[in-house]
């Protein structure tokens, strides 16, 4: 086996040498061609010469190999227009260079154009022969020499591509692709000598990502070719999209020759979820798997397509609608090259077909037209080349390989032809190249040897007529800054199945705000569960990863979505336990006085003078101090109230307990006293006992001021007992400090105790003692209770135990000492003698005082450039030469018809009809001003001031073509070039919101300054995206919140919403509705429609029609509010109290018979009604004559101004107008700009030389400071607005049946906030016309006795009146829940004084026994 194996190793390595001596064996010979030479299709001798290779056909017929004969030659058939166009297109731009004297004079350009018929097999015959030359037929022996062509266009499909320049890269010959894209060949290493003028796929894989991110779409299925075009394109989409958070369901692959492999994909894509296919196919494999789609069915996805198939005429089938219908994708942009359609027709048959004119040099073969038959159908046919899509990057490559060899040439006047130019010499000239086009591309290589991306997004859609069409619908420029690349206008897009709402495709519908997302295990990151957040933690967001926990002070709303300042609770006066701890304060205050009063009238009798009087005085003194102190524990706590409460309850109990003990040591001291030979009393007189009190009080006075030096009590908000609110309570500072002062009350009242206990026996009738020792035995029970009480109670219970604590120990002692003698005093007279005195009384009073306890519980309660003009020129309606130049946008017509779009003809121009007489009025306001302006002395002396008003119709088309006119001036369109700065110095316009974004994001990279007089959108205000942007009329963020309070000030919690679906009415929408949940206002539901979707409108009114709601918030423009109206009015939908804005609140033109029962009683804010002296008069004869264009210009055509003259001697509509005060203040703030720019002096004039820019009038807007004539100061604050002033407006009827709109109020934000909004309710004519307020609420009030209980899924306005629980109440409308805790703290103090009272009752027993 071994001998063998060894054997075999030799045989192939003696085989190997073998061949390696054949290899090297010819000295002269070093390449060899086996078989026939590949003819080209097309070609032509020059002193330069271009190969090409184009599937010029798509089907090969491959000859029978038998191996017993030569094989014939491949045979070719099925024209492929696209790729024969690509020929032409290289012959056009090599016949228009052989034509041009400035690029490579004296040089004569020949081409080779093989066709490749889609097969990589006939495509790397045909590359061997443009290495190689025809010459090598003449024999078989021959030397290689250089290269006959200097550079190969090529191929389509970027596989191909890679087999040719990997087969051209050794030999350094530069291949130029206009239409392979994959990224691989990116690689300069592999492929050094690849250039192509078509963006690689980097981009455009990155872009598809892009466009599905945008669109929100996080759940996709991804399909590719399963060649380097797919694959590489692929990966790039799959990294892209792991970037931005987009899943892929399923990502699988085919190629056109693998029928298995796409039934297996077409099974895949029948079993997923996911609504969003994204294809990187070539058109081959895109229209096999649309027939497999179609064969089954399956429709209803909507697909993402990449250029290779995306504008593919051959996919268009019959059947192909349903499924591809609504398709969305990148395409090469359309570029129209000049004089090449009437070249396909006429001079390449002519001229560059070989059939046309036989030349004898010409070789048998290629005089045989057989191989040109099918072509020749093509000759008058040239309906496609419009749509030709990749032409043009024939072009670009063409001229690039010619810019390379004039450098290389070194042509100036003439050509140095005699040099030899070596493949790679070209390919290091294209990596220079850097030029443009006549159609204004500008081509050059980065340093991948691509060229920039630039994509048109192309939607398929269906003709009224069932034809298909690719139609624009946005762009992707890589030129562009990123945040300006990618634009898509969603509203142009018809979806998949025609529908015009865009489908969602996730795994898991978004996670609310107060829900978290939880990710489902073995899933991609798209699918997962929404966890509603923990109490104490929100999410604001929607689909939120994490709850954040709210900051210490705040709490999550119920909807977890909001954190809101926790309730602080502390104990107040106004609350009903307060009520009632503060009643029984002073209800002791006042009982203790009237016993002083009673005891001083009878000072004089038996019974007081027996119990010490002065003593008794003090003690009820000291008393009243203790019921007093007890309403400091009452309110919220302060430094102050804290170090009081505490220190003041210390020293007036320690007071009164020295009191207390001063009587019972008198007591104990008196009957000493009267033994034999006793002389005690002299130590313990009147004095002796002042001090003694002084003393012992003084002693508390002392630890109560080191308590508060060293650390006193202070306010505390404590956050760990309740974690849904904040207890504010008093911190005691030091603990120590605390029981030092109840430990010495303890002690005196212990001491006290004792003392009283041993004097119960000594002989008298009255004897105080023993009511002194039960009123110590109460205070102890009392305190000793208190402190597990203090411990575990909760929030404000805390202070109401110890005021309880405070009150019961006070009434015990005033009860027990004062109360039997009080009763001696008025009911018992006949008692109150000395007599009486020395005898024996029992006493009934502790029985009563026994009754007393149980109802402890009764004191407390519950918590609770470049740029190109594409067609003619659009000229201003009304203009005036000056030395500055303002622009103006205008409405002035209202209707436009767009003239018809079917590509074989010049479309004709956009005609306006319908005067809109609000616009035209600004018009003239504008010139009215201007011509103010004009005759002053002091303001622009010496400079004349003009204009360039234009219609824009209402549309946006007139609206941009305006634009451009403006920024351009019509100077631009004679020499198709952009020349310089700007004609005009600022834009005043546009009317709507909408529109000026679009102006002012066209003319921002310019920095031309626009002024609008009516556009409120708050969107406007963002200086990052509009820093030239400036208006005369205030920001919508005022008039929403305006809206929000006017609800709010009604009392109208239950509301609806409409608004118009564009930035005006989404913006101002927004900020309302976050206003009214600020304001505790429920919005039932929140609608949108736009004034061109007939159908939303009618979801609208059936959604208003189903409502609860009496008031509706119409966030609308009047075209918007007068679709709605119609429909209101159709179904008869009235009564409802509608809230409105400036944009359609006085509009005149919804105001009629048939409309006023639904709106009237509408009311809104409109801006102010500002009359301009002189304005009425000049509309009605200064302005025809001397500005109106008919009356001065002879020559002009005045068919399209016909429709003016109605207007000429009509002005009642002047003093209703609301807005031309408003362009009056934008006139004049741009010419106070400029009189500052032009440094103007009223002597001297204004330096006109100056050249004033446009970014310099901006700066110069933002200081100016003035006042016009009406009075109105004009300034623009930092967002490039005015102050907020608005008139609220009420639709009345008048007793002649005329409407109006009548003022009620006004909202002014230059006022002090309490001073801004003011309404007269009384003069307002409510809806239907009722005097009376409607009302509006989800829910009614529920009444005293019930609770609030939320009706699920609803907001929180919604609510049902669930009556209280057995033992639970309710005193307050609008409760949410019982006052349940009050049960628990009342059992706990039913608990407590059970037990007191059971303690008292043993130690009763206790002392009988011991007296027995």
């Amino acid at each position: 086996m071994q001998l063998s194996s060894i054997f075999g190793m030799l045989l192939f390595l003696y085989t190997i040498l073998l061949f390696c001596q054949l290899c090297t064996k010819a000295e002269k010979y070093i390449c060899q061609m086996i078989g026939d030479p590949k003819y080209p299709l097309l070609s032509k001798d020059g002193d330069i010469t271009i190969g090409a290779l184009f599937p010029i056909r798509s089907i090969e017929t491959l000859p029978s190999f038998e191996f017993t004969k030569k094989p014939q030659p491949l045979s070719c058939s099925s024209v492929n227009l696209r790729d024969f166009r690509k020929a032409q297109t290289m012959i056009f731009a090599i016949e228009e260079i052989n034509q041009s004297e400035r690029l490579l004079p004296n040089v004569s350009v020949g081409y080779k154009i093989y066709d490749t018929c889609g097969s990589r097999l006939s495509s790397m015959s045909a590359t061997m022969t443009l290495m190689n030359g025809h010459d090598v037929a003449a024999g078989d022996k021959y030397t290689c020499k250089q290269s006959p062509i200097h550079a190969i266009i090529g191929e389509t499909e970027s596989s191909a591509t890679v087999i040719l320049s990997r087969t051209t890269g050794p030999f350094k010959i530069p291949v130029i692709s206009h239409s392979a894209t994959c990224e691989c060949l990116s690689n300069r290493k592999d492929y050094p000598s690849f250039f192509r003028t078509i963006a690689s796929d980097y981009h455009q894989s990155r872009a598809l990502a892009y466009i599905v991110k945008h669109l929100g779409w996080s759940w996709v299925g991804a399909v590719n070719t399963d060649n380097d075009y797919g694959n590489n394109g692929m990966a790039i989409f799959l990294t892209t999209a792991q970037e931005e958070g987009i899943c892929v369901e399923y990502s699988v692959k085919f190629y056109r020759t693998e029928p298995d492999k796409l039934q297996k994909v077409v099974e895949t894509i029948k079993k997923g979820t996911a609504k969003v296919i994204v294809a990187f196919l070539t058109s081959y494999e895109m229209y096999n798997l649309l027939e497999q789609l179609s064969i089954q069915n399956i429709t209803g996805l909507q697909m993402i397509g990449v250029e290779a198939w995306i504008t593919a005429k051959r996919l268009i089938t019959p059947n192909c609608f349903h499924v591809l219908g609504g398709s969305l994708g990148f395409a090469v942009r359309k570029i129209d090259i000049a004089g090449f359609a009437d070249y396909v027709t006429k001079v390449f048959w002519e001229t560059a077909f070989p059939c046309s004119k036989p030349d004898e040099n010409l070789s048998q073969y290629a005089l045989s037209c057989k191989i040109y038959q099918d072509l020749l159908v093509l000759k008058n046919f040239s309906d496609d080349v419009p749509e030709q899509r990749y032409a043009s990057n024939v072009y670009n490559a063409v001229y690039a390989v010619a810019h390379s060899l004039h450098s290389l040439l070194k042509c100036t006047e003439g050509c140095e032809k005699d040099m030899l130019i070596q493949p790679q010499q070209v390919a290091e000239a294209l990596k220079k190249v850097n030029f443009t086009v006549k159609m204004g591309d500008h081509v050059w290589f980065d340093r991948t040897g691509g060229v920039i991306a630039q994509y048109e997004v192309i939607n398929w859609q269906q003709d009224s007529d069932g034809s298909v069409q690719f139609k624009p619908v946005g762009y992707y420029d890589g030129s562009l800054p990123p945040d300006k690349r990618f634009l898509l206008n969603s509203e142009s897009i018809i979806w998949v199945g025609g529908q015009l709402e865009k489908p969602r495709s996730v795994c898991s519908e978004s996670c609310p705000p107060g829900t978290r997302k939880a990710a489902q295990k073995g899933r991609p990151v798209c699918c997962y569960d929404c966890i509603p957040c923990a109490e104490g933690e929100i999410s604001n967001e929607t689909d939120s990863n994490n709850c954040k926990q709210c900051p210490m002070e705040y709490w999550s709303n119920t909807e977890k979505n909001k954190c809101v300042l926790k309730a602080v609770e502390f104990l107040t006066f106004t609350e009903v336990m307060g009520i009632a701890l503060v009643f029984f304060s002073l209800f002791g205050v006042g009982l203790t006085v009237l016993m002083a009063i009673l005891f001083y009238s009878k000072k004089d009798t038996p019974i007081v003078k027996a119990n010490n009087s002065e003593l008794s005085f003090l003690l009820l003194f000291s008393l009243t101090l203790c019921f007093l102190c007890s309403l400091t524990f009452i309110g919220r706590p302060t430094e102050l109230s804290c170090m009081l409460r505490h220190t003041a309850f210390g020293i007036t109990f320690v007071l009164c307990i020295s009191c207390v003990l001063g009587k019972t040591i008198v007591v104990l001291m008196a009957f000493k006293a009267t033994l034999p030979g006793s002389n005690v009393m002299k130590w313990f007189g009147p004095v002796q006992q002042r001090l003694s009190v002084f003393a012992c009080t003084l002693i508390q006075v002392l630890i109560c001021v080191m308590w508060l030096i060293i650390s006193p009590p202070f306010p505390h908000k404590n956050m760990k007992y309740y974690h849904e609110k904040i207890i504010l309570e008093c911190n005691l500072g030091s603990t120590a400090g605390f029981s030092a002062v109840l430990g010495y009350i303890g002690l005196l009242a212990v001491l006290c105790f004792i003392l009283a206990f041993l004097a119960r026996t000594l002989p008298d009738n009255f004897n105080e003692a023993k009511f002194i020792t039960f009123s110590m035995l109460i205070f102890c029970a009392v305190w000793i209770t208190f402190i597990p009480a203090y411990v575990s109670s909760p929030g404000k219970f805390t202070v109401a135990v110890e005021i309880f604590a405070i009150l019961a120990s006070s009434f015990g002692l005033l009860f027990c000492i004062f109360a039997p003698k009080c009763y001696i005093i008025l009911f018992k007279p006949e008692q109150n003698t000395k007599q009486h005195m020395m005898g024996k009384v029992p006493s009934k009073m502790l029985i009563f005082l026994y009754t007393l306890l149980p109802f402890y519980h009764l004191y407390t309660k519950a918590e609770n450039t470049i740029c190109q003009m594409m067609g003619d020129p659009k000229y201003p309606l009304l203009s005036k030469d000056g030395d500055i130049i303002i622009g103006a946008l205008f409405v002035i017509h209202s209707e436009v018809s767009l003239p018809s779009f079917e590509f074989t003809q010049k479309p004709q121009h956009i005609l306006c009809s319908s005067v809109n007489i609000k616009d035209f009025r600004l018009a003239q306001t504008m010139i009215f001003a201007i011509e103010e302006i004009n005759k002053s002395k002091s303001l622009l002396p010496n400079v004349s001031v003009g204009y360039k008003i234009y219609d824009t119709c209402g549309s946006r088309l007139c609206s941009m073509s305006a634009t451009m006119g403006l920024m351009n001036g019509l100077e631009f369109a004679a020499r198709d070039i952009c020349t310089g700065q700007s004609p005009i110095h600022a834009i005043i316009g546009e009317t709507e919101s909408s529109n000026t974004v679009i102006l002012s994001r066209t003319t921002e990279p310019f920095k031309i300054p626009v002024i609008s007089p009516s556009a409120t959108c708050d969107c406007l205000s963002n200086r990052k995206d509009y820093p030239s942007f400036f208006r005369t009329i205030a920001s919508d963020y005022h008039q929403s919140r305006a809206l929000a309070y006017i609800v709010k000030h009604f009392g109208w919690s239950w509301v609806g919403a409409v608004n118009s679906d564009n930035d005006y009415g989404n913006n101002g929408m927004a900020i309302f509705l976050k206003t009214a949940e600020e304001e505790g206002i429920c919005v039932e539901y929140s609608v949108k429609f736009l004034r061109t979707e007939p159908e939303k409108i009618r979801n609208v009114v059936d959604i208003i029609k189903q409502g609860t709601t009496k008031v509706i918030v119409a966030f609308l423009t009047g075209f918007e509010m007068k679709s709605l109206l119609e429909q209101l009015r159709i179904q008869n939908i009235a009564g409802l109290q509608m809230i409105g804005v400036e944009a359609w609140i006085t509009s005149k033109s919804l105001m009629t018979p048939n409309s006023f029962h639904v709106l009237g009683g509408s009311l809104g804010f409109a801006v102010r009604k500002i009359q301009i002296e002189g304005f009425a008069d000049y509309v009605v004869k200064a302005f025809w004559d001397t500005a109106f264009p008919c009356s001065f210009n002879a020559e002009l055509n005045c068919s399209q101004y016909q429709d003016l003259f109605v207007v000429k001697n009509y002005n009642e509509d002047v003093p209703e107008q609301r807005f031309p005060s408003y362009v009056y203040k934008a006139v004049y703030a741009v010419a106070h700009s400029l009189h500052s720019l032009l440094k103007c002096r009223e002597q001297n004039g204004c330096e006109k030389d100056l050249t004033i820019q446009p970014h310099q009038v901006v700066e110069a807007l933002k200081k100016v400071n003035f006042t016009v004539k009406m009075g109105d100061r004009v300034w623009f604050d930092s967002t490039g607005g005015a102050v907020a002033q608005y008139e609220v407006v009420n639709w009345q009827q008048n007793l002649d049946g005329s409407f109006q709109f009548k003022s009620v109020g006004y909202y002014d934000a230059s006022l002090p906030p309490d001073q801004r909004f003011v309404i007269n309710t009384k003069n307002i004519i409510w809806a239907r016309g009722q005097l009376e307020k409607p009302r509006s609420v989800c829910s009614e009030s529920c009444p005293p006795g019930t609770r609030k209980a939320a009706q699920k899924g609803r907001p929180v306005c919604c609510y049902d009146c669930i009556p209280c629980a057995e033992g639970e109440i309710s005193n307050e409308t609008g409760n949410l829940q019982p006052i349940s805790q009050f049960q628990k703290f009342k059992r706990k103090l039913i608990i407590g004084s059970f037990c007191i009272i059971l303690l008292l009752f043993r130690i009763k027993f206790l002392i009988k026994e011991v007296h027995k």
